[in-house]
């Protein structure tokens, strides 16, 4: 009796299974493309200052704490993004130029002159809106001119 109720439920399951439609993993949740300029971020900001003054970036840069720029784990490197303070409302524009940040799950770490533009260094963490405005690869595809005779 137990062994047949057993096949009725895995009958069930795999006629219910079979019948539905396969699921699309391009309808899925998944990380937003920095190619589009309407791309929007939520989560955690962080800010580094002082310390790693004349350090290199990512970039090849030499960081400067009093420039308006910003690490992020996968926006390409020269990417302008608007970031915007969720607490106040006030945004700054910062380009990125570094790798980071690497603790916890923090979205991007700014430089100390774009976190006291949009007053959070007091505090050292706040939550933000990070906005794509402009990235080098667009800029390269726009820039393109067109081949001779209209091909």
């Amino acid at each position: 009796m137990r062994f047949a109720r057993q096949l009725t439920l895995g009958g069930f399951l795999y006629v219910l299974f079979a019948a539905s439609p396969p699921v699309s993993f391009a309808t899925q949740p998944h990380r937003t493309s920095t190619r589009d300029a309407r791309n929007i971020q939520y989560g955690v900001a962080s800010w580094y200052g002082r310390h790693w003054r004349g350090r290199r970036t990512a970039s090849g840069e030499f960081f400067d704490d009093r420039a308006l720029t910003a690490a992020h784990l996968t926006l390409p490197l020269g990417t302008k993004v608007q970031v915007t303070n969720l607490k106040n409302g006030e945004s700054v524009v910062v380009r990125i130029t570094d790798r980071g940040p690497h603790v916890g799950h923090r979205l991007i770490d700014l430089s100390r002159a774009a976190a006291e533009r949009i007053g959070f260094t007091h505090r050292g963490l706040t939550r933000v809106k990070l906005q794509v405005i402009h990235d080098q690869a667009t800029t390269a595809l726009n820039n393109q001119q067109p081949l001779a005779g209209g091909q």
